[in-house]
């Protein structure tokens, strides 16, 4: 029965053109997987004690879109995609519900504003961990989770619900290849050269910066997820030297045109 579901549950995200779906089982929070971990409040049934199974779904940031960042383009795009999210893991916890599995969504961010994260910078549940536990990638030296795919360039969304799935596997092998690019580029020195979680060093200091684009009205920044080398989705525009972002004399023609995006729209 259960495998039915699971099965039901991944045909119906084909049908919604959601192309990353993965199942961890809840008591995965409750083994650390590195330190610190997730405190015990964050944990999927400290939000919804019936959870037996988290769903996380991704929905990928085009990237010839995220070149331009920070700008409108690039805001508008992560609009378009945290609507969607919200509206697909809403459908989804429906469509489980009504096949006898009580179901919730969990917003993507979590948060009122940039202003509330320079008080307190984390929201009430980690889509990131969550996305780890359940097979979609692993975390890289940017704080984000990176998948085969698109690198790091994913947003995620999470379902918990009463159906106990068939979890899937762990991506055991590291993606991130430490290059450092993300931390070089980074326009708020947030990051420092280490593995996750010692890299991230000023969460608020990311935070200030995403606010002071946002008076521009072309926040978020994006920087570190767009020069990162790992993801198909590269190959697919093909962007395989991801040095081009330093480079500006070699891809003048790409400099040109994300520049002329990010001179209009914005403050």
């Amino acid at each position: 029965m259960e495998q039915q579901l699971k099965e039901a549950l991944l045909e119906k995200c084909r049908e919604m053109e959601i192309p990353l779906v993965g199942v961890a089982n809840v008591e995965l929070w409750e083994k650390p997987r590195f330190h610190p971990w997730i405190p015990e409040e964050f944990h999927p049934q400290s939000i919804y004690p019936e959870a037996r199974s988290a769903i996380v779904i991704g929905l990928p940031v085009t990237l010839p879109v995220l070149e331009t960042s920070p700008s409108i383009y690039y805001r508008e795009l992560y609009k378009t995609v945290n609507n969607l999210l919200d509206q697909y893991t809403y459908r989804l916890s429906n469509f489980l519900t009504e096949k006898g599995y009580p179901s919730i969504f969990i917003p993507r961010d979590g948060y009122g504003s940039i202003k509330v994260l320079l008080d307190n910078p984390v929201a009430f549940f980690s889509h990131r961990h969550a996305a780890f536990l359940a097979g979609l990638g692993n975390f890289g030296v940017n704080n984000t989770i990176l998948t085969p795919g698109y690198g790091p360039r994913v947003r995620f969304g999470t379902i918990l619900t009463t159906a106990e799935l068939e979890p899937d596997n762990i991506i055991e092998k590291q993606l991130c290849n430490h290059c450092m690019r993300c931390v070089r580029m980074c326009p708020s020195n947030t990051l420092e050269e280490k593995d996750y979680p010692e890299g991230i060093t000023d969460k608020k200091a990311c935070a200030s910066f995403s606010d002071e684009l946002n008076k521009r009205e072309i926040s978020p920044c994006g920087i570190c997820i767009k020069v990162c080398p790992i993801g198909e989705d590269r190959k697919t525009y093909g962007r395989e030297d991801a040095s081009m972002y330093e480079k500006k004399d070699k891809f003048k023609d790409y400099h040109r045109a994300w520049e002329h995006v990010r001179s209009y729209g914005g403050k």
